[in-house]
């Protein structure tokens, strides 16, 4: 497995348009061409990210002709929560998602992608910009996981948030600012679990949003947990409690 990167305005028009599936693209700040621009009307288009970069970026691509634009296809194929919503409906199974507010660290979204394939999630549900790049590392961390979870990669988590409640899926923030921990809620209906980012935790906007707060008791000198250790933990008693109610 190895990283797959298109050089020029060109090659990327023809891989958007070929539906290659681009994880970003890197347009150096200083280029204005007409291609260039037409790149960028394809990405709005398909909700591509795509960041402008000084040139010193591009030093890593010296030897290629990269005319001031590099984009990394992606190792994954996003899908849609709307879909999975509905399909896990259908199938008679109570929803399971997992929101990522912002996990920067490579490691600890593998981590967390393997806990929850093996924990039932029916999906991931991350922002376009702000998270851990899903690339070899993360993969390879996942043990596999992440080719076979679905994860979906949304412009906005305020918005899918919103579809979320529509579909009468409740949302549990997960942080140790929270009153109940999460042994004292009920976890057997349709949920959405946020966890934040490892340093500032889940953005305010979003702990808005959720129908409970919850933490995890903590009884040592240490105030907060791993994210990835503390989402098998919160992931594992919505399992107990299913298991216990004879819930998919």
């Amino acid at each position: 497995m190895s990283k797959q990167y298109i050089y020029g305005a060109r090659a990327i028009i023809e891989a958007i348009e070929s539906q290659v599936i681009i994880d970003k693209i890197w347009i150096d700040r200083n280029k204005q061409s007409s291609l260039i621009k037409e790149v960028i009307q394809l990405c709005k288009e398909h909700k591509i990210p795509f960041q402008f970069v000084p040139e010193e970026k591009f030093l890593s691509f010296k030897n290629k002709n990269h005319q001031g634009i590099v984009a990394k296809s992606s190792l994954i194929e996003f899908q849609s929560i709307e879909n999975i919503i509905i399909n896990t409906y259908e199938k008679g199974e109570v929803p399971l998602i997992l929101i990522l507010d912002g996990i920067s660290d490579v490691r600890n979204f593998g981590a967390i992608a393997r806990t929850a394939l093996s924990s039932g999630v029916h999906a991931i549900i991350i922002e376009q910009k702000g998270n851990a790049q899903i690339n070899e590392d993360a993969i390879k961390t996942s043990a596999g996981a992440l080719l076979h979870i679905p994860v979906c990669r949304e412009e906005s988590l305020k918005k899918t948030i919103d579809l979320l409640r529509l579909h009468g899926i409740n949302i549990v923030a997960c942080t140790e600012k929270a009153q109940q921990n999460i042994y004292e809620i009920p976890l057997i209906g349709p949920l959405a679990f946020i966890f934040g980012n490892e340093e500032k935790g889940i953005s305010q906007y979003l702990i808005k949003t959720a129908s409970y707060l919850v933490k995890i008791p903590m009884l040592g000198k240490v105030s907060s947990l791993n994210v990835s250790v503390a989402t098998g933990i919160v992931l594992y008693e919505c399992v107990r409690q299913r298991n216990f109610n004879n819930i998919k």
